[in-house]
């Protein structure tokens, strides 16, 4: 998956002490790319928008 142009922001719900950070780009067509911060060069996972909405969803406290 091509993710040249992705515009990458930093999760809320990362730490902010520069520990476990995750990096989401959603801003290419199809596709929603997420990275570790810590390793920008290394790789990264790409999901449907379909499939990351469904992630987080489940990852959301219950109300």
């Amino acid at each position: 998956m091509d993710l040249t142009g992705a515009r990458w922001r930093k999760s809320t719900r990362s730490s902010g002490n520069g520990g476990a950070c995750v990096e989401v780009a959603d801003n290419l067509p199809g596709v929603v790319g997420v990275r570790d911060s810590k390793d920008p060069d290394g790789p990264a996972l790409a999901f449907s928008p379909t499939a990351w909405r469904a992630f987080v969803t489940r990852l959301a406290p219950p109300d």
